[in-house]
């Protein structure tokens, strides 16, 4: 079974900035969930780790970091599942939560989730994140929707212009999570 483990306000306002990681997690590396809210960064998680994580991100409810464990080719990994933020210039609680975490530097790898039916309007997050200067790979979820509303991504030009991989998925079908475990492999190696 998956071990899940959520950090709220509280424990992410540590030095760390994500909480003080369990005896187990220290020696593990960390991979990051980020993007805006309502792109599947819990889809991802929960295909990743196996654990469910409810997360929402409506005013009120309580800012947590969802924590998993997942293999990815023989590496374990902690996986962490982060409130969605709009810009590194944070306006809300959650977002500077995934801030402090992001800038920390105690990920590993960053994985961006993006909506790839609204690519053009989340990019400016998707640099900001890449300029953290931490491994990087966009995951472009939601590909159907794109694709059923006329949307083409030309994945390699984007790759090419970012200069971080870029993956493509439908985590509600479990579409591309094989590829993205195998990216996340290389890059932790």
């Amino acid at each position: 079974m998956t071990n899940i483990r959520r950090n709220t306000v509280a424990d992410a306002s540590s030095e760390t900035g994500i909480g003080a990681p369990t005896a187990t997690a220290a020696r593990l590396p960390i991979v990051a969930l980020v993007g805006s809210p309502n792109v599947g960064k819990s889809v991802v998680f929960q295909r990743l780790t196996g654990a469910y994580a409810v997360v929402s991100n409506y005013p009120g409810t309580t800012i947590e970091v969802s924590r998993g464990r997942a293999r990815f080719g023989g590496i374990d990994a902690e996986v962490l599942d982060t409130p969605g933020l709009r810009s590194l210039n944070p306006l809300s609680d959650d977002e500077r939560v995934t801030r402090r975490m992001l800038l920390s530097g105690d990920c590993s790898l960053l994985v961006n989730v993006v909506d790839a039916k609204n690519v053009d309007r989340l990019l400016p997050l998707t640099l900001q994140i890449i300029e953290t200067g931490a491994p990087t790979i966009v995951l472009l979820n939601m590909m159907d929707e794109a694709l059923r509303l006329g949307v083409n991504v030309d994945v390699l030009a984007l790759e090419a212009e970012l200069g971080v991989p870029v993956l493509e998925s439908v985590a509600t079908k479990g579409l591309g999570m094989d590829a993205l475990s195998r990216r996340i492999h290389d890059l932790l190696r």
